[in-house]
Order: structure tokens, then sequence, then C-alpha cells
């Protein structure tokens, strides 16, 4: 089983959802962590704005973006190793590492509940 770390820019959110406009790579990636997490397996996102001595303690990371600037993140790391910098893994990547099919880190969570609204007479 793979452990899998992402670390991200600085960022307000993870999901791409704040501000004024959706980020639709931040919202696949949230998407298919959350199903990956869901699954049991061992992925971890780390945010450099809220999380900065992750990325200290972390030789190879703190490696990049001393040689390369915060303009290199997204960081992935596969096992302790690089294994993507500069954009998000794709949900073939994910996959592969550990061992699922893609179409199952693109299903859309299902609601907890639904409103049904009907109106007033």
């Amino acid at each position: 089983m793979s452990k899998v770390e992402i670390f991200d820019p600085a960022l307000c959110c993870s999901t791409g959802v704040c501000g004024p406009s959706v980020d639709p790579e931040l919202t696949r990636v949230a998407t298919a962590i959350f199903l990956i997490e869901k699954k049991g397996f061992d992925i971890k996102r780390y945010n450099l704005g809220f999380e900065p001595g992750i990325f200290v303690d972390n030789k190879e990371v703190n490696k990049v973006l001393h040689e390369k600037g915060p303009d290199s993140l997204p960081v992935t790391l596969v096992e302790g190793r690089i294994a993507k910098i500069g954009a998000y893994p794709t949900n073939e990547e994910l996959a592969e590492w550990f061992g699922v099919k893609a179409e199952e880190l693109s299903e859309k969570p299902k609601p907890r509940f639904t409103i049904d609204l009907k109106p007033l007479k």
C-alpha cells in the first residue's frame, strides 16, 4: 500500500470553492483525495500557508523549495520520494499508486440528505 503526500502552495482552502471563482483542478484533487481516504488509503495533504513546519522538516520538499522556489508547488511524494513537481497528480497517477480504477476517483459524493422544496399553497 502506497503512502502519498501532497505539498500544496499557500491556499485559503484545499477545495478550490472559496473566493470569487472555483478552481476545477483543486476541486478534482479534493474529490479524489476524499475518495481515496474513504477507501482507507494513506494520503496526506499539507498547505504551506497553514503548515510551514512540515515543508521545512521534509528534506525532499525543502530542497525543491530552496532550489526552485514556492512556484514549484505542489510537490507530490510517493513513499517519501518525489513523484511530481509543479502540478497535481492526475486521477490516473493516483489510481496507479493506490491500485484502484481511475473512474473510482471521479465519482461525485452522494448528498447526505435532500431537501424537497414545494411551493406554498
